[in-house]
């Protein structure tokens, strides 16, 4: 083996030592394992797309549950797009940061402009994920809210409060990875919380998996459609092993 070869595999090595999980379907999968308590005809996972529907189908997939979808979108400072002060979802869910629309000054037209396109965009995506079937019926039933991580906790704190919304009884928020201060947070968002890993820090996609392929629109609309995973998908899963 050339010098070359020897460098990216033990470049491929640490990534792996580095990485908490193969993919989000190892991490659906050991999610799975965690969630056995769930299993049960009044019980329905959410998945918050993109990345989180990917993890929730294996969940659901291991426990025999219903997989349905619960879209958030977030509501980011204009000329910083990294930065989130708010989140919105569907019911009308709304969840302002207020300290973070004091530190970056944003006025009264600035967030009524950002919030009306999201919304925008949010009801163009749920009119699309709802193609194959009308959201889950949640009254009086327990939702499994998932997703691929958790950073700030703004997206799943929104998703947790519109389960309620939806007539959840109980809500239990289930991710493969968030900072153990924000899990202590979400906390009084949810009726339980189960974390696989909770670093001290926020960790980027890309440095909690191995393997992070984007995922589209499309491909969330074909998951939840019962569909077999896209090709490119497929493709992926072939090169590297279902492990």
């Amino acid at each position: 083996m050339d010098d070359s070869a020897l460098s990216s595999a033990h470049t491929d090595q640490r990534a792996h030592r580095r990485s908490l999980f193969i993919d989000r379907r190892d991490a659906g999968r050991r999610l799975a394992d965690r969630l056995q308590a769930f299993r049960g005809p009044d019980v329905v996972v959410l998945g918050v797309p993109r990345g989180g529907v990917q993890v929730a189908c294996e969940v659901a997939a291991n426990l025999q549950l219903p997989l349905d979808t619960i879209v958030v979108n977030k509501l980011r400072v204009p000329y910083r797009p990294d930065l989130s002060f708010g989140a919105i979802s569907e019911d009308d869910t709304r969840i302002i940061d207020e300290v973070v629309v004091r530190s970056a000054l944003l006025t009264a037209e600035e967030l009524a402009e950002t919030e009306s396109h999201e919304r925008a965009s949010l009801y163009r995506r749920s009119q699309r994920f709802r193609v194959h079937s009308p959201p889950a019926e949640l009254d009086g039933r327990t939702a499994l809210v998932v997703d691929d991580s958790v950073a700030t906790g703004i997206t799943a704190q929104t998703a947790c409060r519109a389960a309620y919304r939806r007539g959840a009884v109980r809500v239990v928020l289930a991710v493969p990875v968030a900072p153990h201060r924000i899990v202590r947070a979400l906390a009084y968002h949810a009726d339980k919380i189960v974390c696989l890993e909770t670093p001290p820090h926020p960790r980027p996609l890309d440095e909690s998996y191995l393997h992070c392929d984007p995922v589209t629109d499309t491909d969330v609309g074909q998951l939840l459609g019962g569909q077999a995973a896209p090709a490119r998908i497929r493709l992926a899963e072939s090169r590297y092993g279902n492990r």
